[in-house]
């Protein structure tokens, strides 16, 4: 399998795993409110009841995130050679490697770190458009881009 074909499926996996954590706390947040429909204490029925819908509220700005980012995944086209850095792009500098597509957790292999980072994140903004041997400024260091694929 090859890296950008690993590291598209690391930040899949990545959103899936937050898909369930939401899943499993929209059942808890259902169960709650069943419970507090149950409850006949006055005020504080009511005050329970809207502590729940807020958090569902939450919840479903959260489920909304995802899918945006699932949707962020689903352009990506890791067979398409990319000469300049774009979404999708693997690229590797004089500091670290990078997988332009959307903020996950670092993916690891054989010692080497990949940053999954976002496009419209500072580095991210510094590396779209780039191209292999080209230099940028980050945070006061110069920092070369090494590879592109």
């Amino acid at each position: 399998m090859l890296l950008k074909e690993r590291l598209l499926n690391h930040c899949k996996d990545y959103l899936q795993k937050k898909q369930e954590g939401l899943q499993l706390r929209r059942k808890m947040l259902d169960d709650s409110l069943r419970n507090e429909t149950k409850s006949t204490a006055g005020d504080k029925h009511e005050t329970g009841r809207a502590m729940v819908q807020l958090e569902q509220e939450k919840l479903g700005k959260q489920e909304e995130e995802l899918k945006v980012l699932q949707e962020v995944l689903q352009r990506i086209n890791i067979d398409k050679p990319t000469p300049n850095a774009s979404l999708g792009s693997f690229v590797k500098t004089s500091s670290y490697s990078y997988f332009l597509s959307i903020f996950a957790d670092v993916f690891e292999q054989d010692g080497e770190k990949v940053f999954c980072i976002s496009t419209a994140s500072p580095i991210g903004q510094c590396l779209l458009g780039k191209t292999q041997n080209e230099a940028f400024q980050f945070n006061g260091k110069t920092i070369e881009i090494l590879e592109i694929e």
